[in-house]
């Protein structure tokens, strides 16, 4: 009788936790989280790209006007700030409700935003017959960045933990993770000695510098986000200190990834740093997310094979948006200089100037 009842009470927890109905009310749930997080990832980077081009809009017009004011007391640039703050508060809430191998993927959104303003505000004249080809690879890497987004979205791994202060911790202290740091831990260092003793400026070590850190700042900003929204939902988490070393460490490493992002702009061209950063940041913060979230556990074959097609599809469809773009030049423009209404009457006074000094020469030859 006492070796039933122990029976019982050792299977009654497995019970819940059981998937005898995939297409229930928890697998619904979790659809829906990840809808909602994948959509506040789309719009915030799609804000965030928005932002940027105006703010860059804003320097320009100055640039070509004789306008005295500072960029910072436009309302186009003040414009630029708001959404780039909304945007980034879209994104940062968005991971705590997708998995991290679906939210970081999502920022491709961010550069095929950029190429179709890029086309819109175009920096030359062109005739139509031309357009289609000079533009062609942009189109076609934005069609595939679609696609490799949809099949993302599709295919992400379901994550039904909340992120709790228990959660976090156990999965700070367990042996995948404390491994993966270790193995992270010696390659950055080993990265870093090369970088700084032995002048070792290849791009693709300073960008995996950039990834390896951004690795972590992914993961500590979902654990900051999901105890964040879980207190606001009224579950209390920041009494955890868990919450604050998260917090600190999220930081640290965004300031040293924007640090070696900058020294990277110095040396290379932006469309290479795009391209080639956003494949190995994806690439290892998605391995990063697997490790810590174990994000995959429970997913069959054929959905990681879908999800891994879609990271492929959408790497291809960003490497031909930025394969596109032409090598940046010092305060190169969106939109040209000429084509400005204060610059054209600048250039048409200028161009009198030229030529009454034209003038003026060729009567001083005649003499």
């Amino acid at each position: 009788m006492d070796r039933a009842r122990g029976a019982a009470l050792q299977l009654r927890p497995l019970l819940p936790t059981s998937s005898a109905d995939p297409g229930g009310s928890e697998a619904s749930f979790s659809y829906k989280e990840n809808l909602i997080g994948a959509l506040l990832a789309i719009f915030g980077h799609l804000v965030v790209s928005i932002a940027l081009n105006l703010q860059k809009y804003c320097h320009i017009r100055l640039a070509g006007s004789k306008d005295p004011r500072a960029y910072f007391k436009t309302k186009t640039w003040w414009l630029g700030l708001f959404l780039m703050l909304l945007g980034e508060l879209g994104v940062f809430a968005s991971y705590a409700f997708a998995p991290l191998s679906l939210i970081v993927p999502l920022s491709a959104v961010s550069v095929i935003a950029s190429a179709i303003i890029g086309i819109i505000f175009i920096k030359e004249k062109w005739k139509p017959k031309d357009f289609l080809r000079r533009y062609v690879l942009s189109f076609v890497g934005c069609g595939l960045a679609i696609v490799g987004t949809y099949l993302l979205v599709t295919f992400a791994p379901n994550s039904h933990e909340k992120m709790t202060g228990e959660n976090i911790t156990r999965h700070l202290v367990s042996w995948p993770f404390l491994l993966y740091m270790l193995v992270e831990i010696i390659l950055f260092c080993l990265l870093l000695y090369f970088y700084k003793e032995k002048n070792a400026n290849n791009i693709v070590v300073i960008l995996l510098l950039v990834a390896l850190l951004g690795s972590m700042t992914v993961v500590t900003v979902k654990a900051v986000a999901g105890m964040l929204v879980l207190s606001i939902q009224g579950n209390l988490q920041l009494d955890y200190p868990i919450f604050y070393v998260m917090f600190v460490c999220m930081v640290a490493t965004a300031v040293y990834q924007a640090a070696f992002l900058s020294q990277a702009s110095q040396m290379y061209d932006s469309s290479l740093i795009a391209s080639v950063g956003y494949i190995l940041s994806t690439t290892i913060a998605i391995t990063a997310g697997a490790v810590f979230y174990l994000d995959f556990i429970g997913e069959d074959a054929l959905h990681i094979c879908m999800f891994a097609l879609g990271c492929l599809i959408a790497f291809l469809g960003v490497f031909l948006i930025t394969r596109n773009r032409k090598k940046a030049i010092p305060f190169e423009p969106y939109i040209s200089m000429d084509a400005m209404p204060d610059r054209e009457k600048q250039s048409m006074n200028g161009g009198g100037a030229e030529r009454e000094g034209d003038t003026e020469s060729e009567a001083g030859s005649r003499l």
